[in-house]
């Protein structure tokens, strides 16, 4: 077996854990809902355009690596509820190098700076991106046009999300983009450029938990004040916008 495709049986056991899809479409029906539109920007195995297929969403999964875009016409099924795009999604349309990790396709990306900043930080050690291709780049804005203006927006692009947040020029209802602890200024950039587009409102999960931290949402300047005091170990996160705050109220059990 190569070490990409031990890579990606690793990646399915993880997200497609028993019990995870309960977890994560009790998560997302807060933000979705039948007939609602989603796009899955790196999609990876697949496991959230899964969820929000079974809540009845339309999915634009984006996904710019081959070997993870022919996986995933497996994974899924050739559902004819998921389009799936094979390109990058940045500022603007044209092509960029896509930087890959054989051996752990999760953080393949567009942005050198993510790469900079793994190296040597605690947590990466052993991260090599052994590869690159060039891969077309898409924006948001253009996927829009062409398919649909979406109801949520799941950004997962490894060091490039503000660059794909700055493709997009009409907020959808509600997005969340990735955050990890050696990149916190971009994490501080996507909260000003969401700002500028009119969300007031974010709440945030760490890791994989699917719940958020905080009771209530907060503006974008609590969100990066709090970003920036989270110890390194804490690695990563999502941090979720709405332009409805009531999405964002940490759910009682």
């Amino acid at each position: 077996m190569t070490p990409f495709a031990k890579a990606i049986g690793a990646s399915l056991r993880t997200y497609y854990a028993p019990g995870r899809a309960a977890l994560l479409d009790a998560f997302h029906a807060r933000f979705l809902s039948a007939g609602d539109l989603a796009f899955d920007i790196g999609t990876h195995v697949g496991d959230r355009a899964a969820s929000f297929r079974r809540l009845g969403a339309r999915v634009v999964a984006v996904e710019p690596q081959p070997r993870l875009a022919r996986a995933l016409r497996l994974i899924l099924r050739g559902d004819p509820g998921v389009t799936l795009v094979q390109a990058l999604v940045g500022a603007e349309a044209g092509e960029a190098m896509l930087r890959l990790n054989t051996a752990n396709p999760t953080v393949a990306t567009a942005s050198t700076a993510f790469i900079a900043a793994a190296d040597g930080a605690p947590g990466w050690e052993g991260q090599r991106w052994d590869a690159e291709i060039a891969r077309p780049v898409t924006t948001l804005d253009a996927l829009a046009a062409q398919h649909g203006v979406p109801d949520f927006v799941k950004i997962d692009v490894e060091g490039f999300e503000a660059a794909v947040l700055r493709g997009l020029s009409r907020p959808p209802r509600a997005l969340s983009f990735e955050f990890t602890t050696i990149q916190r200024d971009v994490a501080v950039e996507c909260l000003g450029l969401l700002s500028a587009l009119g969300y007031g409102a974010f709440n945030a999960c760490l890791g994989e938990s699917m719940t958020f931290v905080h009771a209530a949402p907060m503006d974008a300047a609590a969100m990066a004040r709090w970003i920036e005091a989270l110890p390194h170990a804490a690695n990563s996160g999502d941090v979720y916008a709405s332009l409805e705050p009531g999405r964002l109220r940490r759910q009682v059990a």
